[in-house]
This record gives C-alpha cells, structure tokens and sequence, in this order.
C-alpha cells in the first residue's frame, strides 16, 4: 500500500490510515506541544516517513488561522549589522515556532509597495527593519490585527511598535569621548535624511558638543552607502579647516571614512584624525579596522521583536536596547 500511495502527494489521511490512528492524531503529532502519547507519536512518525509524508502548513494556517509566518521587509543588505539582525531574528522565532518570509526592500525608497507585497500572504505580523512605513499602511494593518514592529527606526505610527538602539545615549557618549580626548574640530556624516536613527544620533551628537561649549560640528550626508560616504568625506579632509574627528552615523560608513583618511590623505586614523561608527559589527574589532563604535546589540532587538509578537499586543510601544563604547583604535583615547 505504501507503494501506491508514493504515486502521489502523501496526505494526513493516508498517515493515519497506515499508523492505525486519526487524522486528529497525526494532526497533534505535527504541532509543537501537543499531547501524544511516545508510542502513538513513533507510529505516526514511522509511518510518514514511509510515505514521505511533510505536513501542509499552508492548509493548516487556513483551519488555524496562524501561518506561524512573519514577514520580515529589510532593505541595506550590504550593511553587515543587518545580517546580524537577520540570523538574530531567524534563530529566536524558530525557537517558538515561526519562521521568516524575507522580502528585500529598496533602500531609497518607502516601504509600501513591499508592504503591499507582503499582505498579499498569510502572515502574522510584519517586520519593518531599516525601511519607512507610511501612516496609511500602519493603519490598515492595525485595522487588520497584523502587528507591525520596527526595527532601528521609529514608530511614526499609532499602533505600531518599534525597538530601537539607545541612539541618543550612545550619541552623547561619542561626543564626551571625542571632547575628552582633545578635539576640537568634529564633523557627523548623516545616513539618510528621513532616517529617524540617524536623525537622533546627529541631534543629540550636535547638543552635546554645543552644550560642552564647542563649535557645532561639520555635517555631511553619506546615505547609509560607502560609496557616497567616500565622495563626503573627501570634501570634509579636502577643506582648509579639516575635522579632526568623525562620528558616521553607521560602521559601515565609518569605514568608508577609514579608507579615505588613510589610503587617501595618508592621514594615521586614531592619531591624526579620530572615526567613530554606530553598530559594531563583527569586522569592527577586526585589527584592520579596529573601529571604536557604540553597540546596537541584534540579539536583545531581535528577542525584543519575538516577545510583542508572541504576546498577541498590536499597540504601538516603543523599546530603547541599551549598548556601550566599544572603544578600539580608530579614536584617540583621552589622557584622563
């Protein structure tokens, strides 16, 4: 019999048939938790593996109502702190059961088309990582019930919840760090100019170091991209008055910033001129780097982003991850 039944897709029934049990019972069998006796779940095992047989998740979500699926947009795949936050994410929501359906985004551009794309599929909550979400699409997701959290941005809408970094904590760090070893002409390299975390960053980077009596510091934008952040720090090291330091709302433009001033302006990075990031990812205690930053840690973000959506809550909250300076070799350290 088993033989006949390969011919075609084996179902639940044709398991339970051959296991001598329900269709109820192999149902259990295939959900995490369910009560099953050890010597009815060996049988229903033993039997789909004869068959082949691989539950149908998707004609279970329809019965449930839970696809156990969670959408997850993210745009600046070549930034390697979203990778973190990638894996990070995969291995918490696997732990309770769900998986990730991963849509990447433009970078440039808002986030409703891909969201658009995304409530096309049965999905139970949505995942905005480094891209924009417009009041009008929060709303109809809210209207809906699908939770939506953002990641290192935000929320700019009600009913939308957002996990951020502690940006304007580890701003001001950066700009206590720098003032205290020394310098005195200091420059931001902006990431997007509608990105609420690099926004804060710059904000509370300026206050600080106008607060503390110093000239407000040279601004220029680098897009989140290296290419960009090359061609803007060419211009600052290019000026009669050049920064000694730089704060890059990112790593990924901090080291960017790095091969201008080293390769470029033969300038010693952590003597000549200080570069401070914002993330630290893995390659930034890499010796050829060696990158001072302040720590977004995407393991806390990513269990943040599991525990609003294992909860069942669809208002909006807001939680800040706490981080530290990671402090390494690119920034001159204090004398005290």
């Amino acid at each position: 019999m088993a033989r006949e039944l390969q011919k075609r897709p084996s179902t639940a029934y044709d398991v339970a048939r051959l296991a001598g049990v329900s269709q109820a019972t192999v149902s259990r069998a295939f959900t995490p938790g369910a009560s099953i006796s050890p010597r009815t779940l060996a049988k229903v095992t033993s039997a789909a593996e004869a068959l082949g047989y691989r539950p149908n998740l998707i004609a279970r979500s329809l019965i449930t109502r839970r696809s156990n699926i969670v959408g997850l947009a993210m745009a600046h795949m070549d930034n390697a702190f979203y990778a973190m936050l990638l894996s990070a994410l995969n291995d918490h929501f696997a732990q309770v059961g769900r998986r990730l359906l991963l849509f990447a985004g433009n970078p440039r551009g808002e986030s409703d088309p891909m969201l658009s794309e995304i409530l096309k599929y049965q999905v139970d909550a949505i995942i905005l990582a480094s891209t924009t979400l417009s009041s009008s699409l929060a709303r109809d997701c809210h209207k809906a019930g699908i939770p939506v959290v953002l990641i290192n941005r935000a929320a700019a809408a009600n009913g939308v919840s957002a996990i951020t970094g502690d940006n304007i904590v580890g701003a001001r760090a950066i700009a206590d760090y720098l003032l205290r070893g020394g310098h005195e002409r200091l420059a931001f390299v902006a990431g997007l100019e509608n990105s609420s975390t690099s926004q804060e960053r710059e904000q509370a980077f300026i206050d600080r170091v106008v607060a503390k009596g110093m000239a407000r510091p040279q601004r220029t934008v680098g897009h989140y991209r290296a290419d960009a952040t090359r061609e803007a720090v060419r211009h600052l090291l290019g000026a009669r008055e050049r920064p000694d330091a730089i704060f890059c709302a990112n790593d990924l433009m901090a080291f960017a910033a790095i091969e201008v001033a080293r390769f470029e302006f033969g300038l010693e990075v952590g003597k000549d001129i200080s570069v401070i990031g914002f993330d630290d990812v893995a390659a930034a205690s890499l010796p050829t780097w060696s990158l001072t930053t302040y720590s977004q840690p995407a393991d806390a973000m990513a269990r943040a982003a599991v525990r609003i959506i294992e909860s069942g809550e669809t208002t909006g909250q807001t939680q800040r991850v706490p981080g530290r300076l990671q402090v390494r070799g690119s920034a001159r350290r204090p004398l005290t």
